[in-house]
């Protein structure tokens, strides 16, 4: 393998100062674990207390404001973010799309926000089951991209991520099969190519949707698949760790 695989948890709505214990657990788990390059995203509350008790993997928010300050009541800007510890940012979850109305262009806002502010991002696709069982799931994707990525070229490669959620999988039990992730990691690298040139071809793409210990091996064993984005399983230290574990075996092979 030529790189690591990034495993990044997603707690979303989840969490109080309580569970620190999680992450410090991760944390001292991934001293040890240096094939997997791991990271958490807890809601914005407990930020800044990850940072301090979690020193050795990525801390990140799960959103963020297009603009720096002012008078946006309930938001948090990528500045803050930043101060409170963190070094990424998820941008563009399906359910904040879903939930919030986010469009691509809210998204491709908020990503020239975070990257100018010091941020890596995270940017988040994803086709529901109506649009894969009408054949456009890599037609949606690609409007997606082309709609949500960063300005700027070349030089953003090293600060952006794309994580492939197909909508009806998150949280839902079902994958996709390894030859649909592969195709469809295929086509976003395409789009990478298209949009940055050949630096393209270097941006990580993660898999997320009901990701866990076991099926990590065989929805992660591609080498395109460049990590996972979990839900629910990153929430205990014991879960989220058979997830890593599995990740770092496979660069074994």
């Amino acid at each position: 393998m030529s790189e690591r695989k990034y495993i990044v948890g997603n707690w979303k709505m989840h969490g109080t100062r309580a569970m620190l214990a999680e992450a410090r657990a991760i944390d001292r788990s991934a001293e040890r674990l240096i094939k997997v390059e791991v990271a958490i995203a807890p809601p914005f509350t407990l930020v800044h207390a990850c940072r301090k008790e979690a020193t050795l993997i990525g801390i990140g928010g799960q959103d963020c404001h297009h603009v720096e300050d002012g008078a946006h009541t309930g938001d948090v800007s990528a500045a803050m973010l930043k101060d409170a510890g963190a070094g990424f940012v998820i941008l563009g979850h399906s359910e904040r799309r879903a939930n919030h109305g986010e469009t691509n262009a809210d998204v491709k806002a908020k990503a020239d926000a975070a990257i100018a502010a010091g941020l890596n991002i995270i940017v988040c696709v994803g086709e529901t089951e109506a649009e894969r069982d009408a054949g456009k799931a890599e037609a949606v994707i690609a409007k997606m991209l082309a709609g949500s990525l960063p300005s700027g070229g070349e030089a953003l490669t090293e600060k952006v991520t794309v994580a492939y959620e197909p909508v009806w999988a998150i949280g839902s039990g079902r994958t996709p099969t390894p030859e649909e992730i592969v195709a469809m990691h295929t086509s976003i690298r395409k789009q990478l190519v298209k949009a940055y040139g050949e630096e393209g071809a270097s941006i990580r793409i993660l898999y997320g949707g009901s990701v866990n210990a076991e099926n990590t091996r065989e929805l992660l064993a591609d080498d395109i698949v460049g990590g996972a984005l979990v839900g629910g399983a990153s929430l205990s230290a014991e879960s989220f760790l058979g997830i890593i574990i599995a990740a770092g075996d496979l660069g074994e092979e």
